[in-house]
């Protein structure tokens, strides 16, 4: 099996991090081909820099998803994922949409907890997009970017933890810790949070070795002419 793992930041760094919690969960029967966006933040944390990872993203996708399986949008914020699902040859999950059906399927209201001021009314659209709304206790965000808690977890501990907690006071019987640089961190705060707290990378990643090998391939679409895209990207828009 063959997962094409996309970070749509720029930091080499997170896509490390994130493609080591998926080979330990994923095991050596994967081969994970992690790729780095060639352009646009090195963190994503507002709609900005969201919307130019979608592009990154897509260039990603025409320039390493031959000889794939499935591919794994890693990022909390799901940039292009839609994009990505209408040209992808093959299935495609995302790491918000994966961890918020995941944290569904637990009894109660869930809730989120990620890094970096600007996210909470971004993923509440997310949410109540996926039709979840109902089953939804809100976000919390701490200050920190989830770029400044990656360089520096153990001081972004607490207030993640007190976050978690009052997303609990909130009614929420589930939490999800969102952030591909917050990969790990759940475990460390489960035992100071008194509900289930659930990593996105790894709800991302379960759920990407459930997709792999199902159909899923791009819808039909009619070709687009384009200009001042990458090679790879502009023969994939390009194919009808």
């Amino acid at each position: 099996m063959r997962i094409l793992l996309i970070n749509p930041n720029t930091s080499a760094g997170v896509t490390d991090l994130v493609a080591g919690h998926v080979r330990s969960i994923a095991g050596e029967a994967v081969d994970l081909v992690p790729v780095t966006a060639r352009f646009g933040a090195r963190y994503i944390a507002s709609r900005a820099s969201l919307a130019i990872a979608g592009h990154a993203a897509l260039d990603c996708l025409a320039a390493h998803v031959a000889g794939c399986d499935a591919v794994y949008l890693a990022c909390f914020g799901d940039p292009g994922l839609a994009a990505l699902r209408e040209v992808a040859p093959v299935p495609v999950v995302g790491m918000v949409e994966a961890s918020c059906r995941a944290a569904a399927d637990r009894p109660g209201r869930f809730a989120i907890v990620t890094g970096g001021t600007l996210w909470p009314p971004i993923l509440a659209e997310m949410v109540t997009t996926l039709g979840l709304s109902g089953r939804f206790a809100g976000v919390r965000a701490i200050a920190p970017t989830g770029a400044e808690i990656a360089r520096e977890p153990d001081a972004a501990l607490d207030r993640l933890a007190a976050a978690c907690r009052a997303c609990a006071e909130d009614g929420a019987e589930t939490v999800i810790l969102g952030g591909a640089a917050l990969a790990g961190l759940s475990r460390r705060l489960q035992p100071r949070v008194p509900v289930p707290v659930i990593c996105s990378v790894e709800a991302g990643t379960r759920a990407v070795l459930a997709a792999a090998g199902m159909p899923g391939g791009g819808a039909a679409r009619a070709p687009a002419e384009s200009v001042g895209l990458s090679p790879a990207l502009a023969h994939m828009l390009a194919r009808a």
